[in-house]
């Protein structure tokens, strides 16, 4: 779970405090990136612990993120990715592996005036309350790490419900990445 983890951290695209919220389709892959996202970014998890993070292009609107501990750069975690933008939002989707479900996940994204990677996961609350409502359609499932929501929903109506400036709190930052400046 520790590799997971650190994905998680990486991207924020699956977990937060053990929770997960995935959708049955992942974000199409026919955008490029936006200027600035790809090279090598750095932060620190929860724990304090420096991570690296490397973002690529391996394909056409396909990319990787490769997250690792800067104590263990041998021991290397890598996570296809699709991005999209929606409005104003860039949005980010990935895999999200057999023992969570293995269907996909969307998190938000930005690059600050300051050359920041902000990344954003979703709200699980706020999704459960969607749910309530029946804004979105899903079910909750379980994993060892605690509980998940899967959104039934095709793409487009959860891109329609994302861009709902009333739902603009549905996103809550979980992690703030610098350019990892380079050695001399």
């Amino acid at each position: 779970m520790r590799a997971w983890r650190v994905v998680v951290i990486a991207l924020s695209f699956l977990l937060l405090s053990g929770c997960l919220v995935t959708f049955k389709e992942p974000l199409p892959a026919s955008e490029p990136a936006p200027k600035g996202l790809l090279g090598k970014w750095t932060s620190s998890n929860a724990w304090g612990e420096p991570v690296n993070l490397e973002l690529t292009r391996i394909g056409d609107n396909r990319y990787q993120a490769v997250s690792y501990f800067r104590a263990t750069p041998r021991e290397r975690e890598a996570y296809p990715f699709t991005v999209s933008r929606h409005g104003n939002r860039w949005y980010l989707s990935a895999k999200v592996p057999a023992q969570f479900g293995g269907n996909f996940t969307i998190a938000g994204f930005e690059i600050t005036d300051k050359h920041e990677l902000v990344v954003y996961n979703l709200d699980l609350e706020q999704i459960r309350q969607a749910l309530q409502q029946k804004a979105l359609n899903g079910q909750v499932f379980q994993t060892d790490d605690g509980d998940g929501v899967l959104i039934d929903n095709s793409m487009d109506q959860v891109s329609a419900y994302l861009d709902d400036p009333a739902n603009s709190d549905v996103f809550v930052e979980v992690v703030r990445y610098q350019r990892q400046v380079k050695a001399k």
